[in-house]
């Protein structure tokens, strides 16, 4: 899932377009380090999310659905700010104290841009 979403983060950044041919198994594999295996196995999961289309003897294209990638990424925030929540509240630290430091960090995103 780890490379799954990395697909879907690089078409939501705009890295990968519609339309866009995405590497070839073995060479994604290569690139991520992992079994050419786990990559057919992500890749076989994005055709099934509608994220992409594989063509026989031609590879695997990003498909135009903004509403799939508007809901992922929708989803991918929701998980994010929950992971966020969860960790804060186990810090002991207050709904109020987490929206004025996450209000104070965007605020200053600038300089705490990574």
């Amino acid at each position: 899932m780890q490379i799954v979403d990395q697909i879907i983060i690089d078409i939501l950044q705009g890295t990968q377009k519609v339309g866009d041919k995405l590497s070839s198994v073995r060479e994604m594999a290569v690139k991520m380090g992992v079994n050419p295996n786990t990559i057919q196995r992500a890749y076989a999961e994005l055709e099934r999310m509608g994220a992409v289309e594989t063509r026989r003897g031609q590879g695997t294209f990003v498909i135009n659905n903004p509403e799939l990638f508007a809901t992922i990424k929708l989803d991918m925030q929701r998980e994010i700010i929950n992971r966020y929540v969860k960790d804060m509240k186990q810090l002991g630290v207050s709904s109020i104290e987490m929206i004025d430091q996450l209000k104070a960090f965007v605020e200053g995103e600038e300089e705490h841009d990574d």
